[in-house]
């Protein structure tokens, strides 16, 4: 059996569904999941990791662990980790920040904490390291059905941002395949894309020109903090705005799991456009 945390989100959801599909047998947690969040033949468990009496399995081969923001501010990373050390692997969702942001507490030590636990947890182990996510377009949603305008920070600067759907791929391959015992794996699309590239490329999955708003950091920042704490709103805007060398280079690893070049934005954006229309 594999146990899969966050099974809700952006990339458990489509994980369920990937190793279903494949013929495993799958538990997908998350605090508010029912049975018709998954697939037919997979156990849906509500569990909050929080939780010292979480409702979780007490055995299983393998677990996709994804930690929420909250839980990794606030969060014990051994406690939370503990509950998974006697299963046969555990293969953490962590962060690109902890390599380029290490001084950062949102998107580099918080995350460290929890690949330390899971290192330390006696536990075989593979960490996952994404960058940007090509989903967090989602936020753009509202706007662009509502004026087809999309207004954005620093929209010439590229990031290669990817596709959840190769995440998930990429967790389904070292979670039931051999050879990816304690490694660690960054995890971004196929080239840097701007926002203003990535706006242009939304439009044209929805067949309309979308029309892109240069915002300054001063007016972004006031945004995000109607949603996320300030210190988490001013690192990524410095990703953002002025990334490292490291946050902007493709990374060979999506390729060398999964045998093939991962999605770019366009394919992402073509794929989820019925969000934007």
């Amino acid at each position: 059996m594999i146990v899969v945390t966050g099974a809700t989100g952006n990339v458990g959801r489509t994980l369920v569904r990937t190793l279903a599909e494949q013929g495993h047998e799958v538990t997908a947690v998350s605090r508010r999941i029912t049975e018709r969040d998954v697939p037919p033949g997979v156990r849906a468990d509500a569990a909050d990791l929080s939780q010292p009496s979480a409702n979780l399995p007490s055995a299983a081969d393998a677990v996709f662990l994804l930690v929420g923001g909250d839980l990794m501010m606030a969060g014990d990373p051994a406690r939370v980790v503990a509950p998974f050390t006697g299963f046969g692997k555990i293969v953490l969702l962590s962060s690109q920040g902890v390599a380029t942001r290490p001084d950062s507490l949102s998107h580099g030590q918080a995350f460290a904490a929890f690949e330390q636990a899971v290192m330390d947890s006696g536990t075989d182990w593979t960490i996952l390291r994404p960058g940007g996510f090509a989903s967090n377009a989602y936020a753009w949603a509202s706007s662009i059905k509502a004026t087809r305008t999309i207004a954005a920070p620093f929209g010439q600067v590229g990031l290669p941002v990817i596709d959840p759907d190769d995440i998930a791929a990429v967790a389904a391959a070292t979670l039931t395949r051999p050879g990816h015992s304690k490694a660690i794996y960054e995890l971004t699309g196929p080239i840097p894309t701007t926002p203003r590239q990535r706006a242009a490329a939304i439009g044209d999955a929805i067949g309309e020109s979308v029309t892109f708003l240069d915002q300054t950091r001063e007016e972004a920042r006031a945004q995000m903090l109607t949603f996320m704490p300030a210190p988490v709103a001013d690192t990524t805007l410095d990703i953002l705005g002025t990334p490292t060398v490291r946050e902007q280079t493709v990374s060979p690893d999506v390729e060398k799991i999964l045998g093939r070049a991962p999605a770019t934005f366009a394919d992402w954006a073509k794929r989820n456009a019925a969000a934007f229309r």
